[in-house]
Formats: structure tokens, sequence, C-alpha cells
């Protein structure tokens, strides 16, 4: 069945925060209690930055309207470095695909999309966080491990 990829645009809040919640409980954070605060903190912040332009999102979808797959890219102001000069960041976000749709090349579709959107504003750079599943995928695109460090609290 043939899949389009297209923008999301703020009526695609629903699907966005499925498609996180589902990232997320695939990668064995299931905990019902911990999503649904997930959730309410975080759909806000997607609902303000999809109506602002600040996350702009990809999804992928069938012909009837289905969509199977999707990610985005949420604009962050950072500070500059010598490698980086832009004082913005843009952080991959949100990839995910319905089980059934896996390994049919939709999370490649929507990286390429993704990254020449970054490449077309002269972006230096992009982050993500891989999943395990995902991290053949993003070496694959040439996403390099970084020497980032974190202190749970």
């Amino acid at each position: 069945m043939p899949v389009t990829i297209r923008a999301a645009t703020p009526a695609d809040l629903d699907v966005v925060m499925r498609h996180r919640r589902s990232m997320f409980a695939d990668m064995g954070n299931r905990e019902r209690v911990d999503l649904d605060a997930m959730d309410a903190s975080s759909r806000p912040l997607f609902a303000r930055a999809l109506g602002e332009g600040s996350y702009r999102g990809w999804l992928a979808q069938e012909h009837d309207g289905r969509v199977v797959a999707g990610g985005g890219i949420i604009l962050l102001p950072y500070h500059s470095s010598p490698r980086d000069p832009s004082p913005q960041r843009a952080w991959i976000v949100n990839m995910y695909t319905e089980p059934e749709h896996r390994r049919q090349g939709l999370a490649r579709r929507l990286m390429d999309e993704m990254i020449a959107w970054c490449r077309g504003r002269r972006m230096t750079t992009v982050y993500l966080h891989a999943s395990d599943e995902g991290r053949p995928l993003y070496e694959s695109l040439g996403f390099t491990p970084t020497n980032e460090m974190r202190l749970r609290l």
C-alpha cells in the first residue's frame, strides 16, 4: 500500500502524542502512571510548539488517511559553541512506526525528510537520542555518539 510523507499540523496532536507514548512503551517504559504523567506534561508543550512552529513533524500516511509512522524535530534555544555556532538546536524526537509497518523503510524516509529540512535551514548539526532498535538506522545515516553524560537526581 503506498505511503506518503506529509507535514504534521496542530490537528495531528493526538497522533504525535500516541506515537510518543508508544515509542516509550516499546523502549520498556510501560508503567501507565508514568506514561500518563508524561502525556499530561508534554501535551501542552507539543500543542503550543505545533502551532508556533518550534516543533516540526512529519507523518507517513496511507492513502486512506491512516498515519502509520512519524517523527519530528523540536527546535530549542541553545548556547552556541565553536563546533555549532547556531543559537538553536534541532532534536529529532518521537520517531515511531506502527509494528505492522516496520522494516519497510518508513523511518529512513522520515529521517531523510527531517535531515533535508535541517540542511535547508543551514543547520550544522542535528541531535537525537537513539533507542537500541533505532541505532543501526541512525548510524547508517551518519549519526555518531557524542561524549554527553547524565546524572540522574
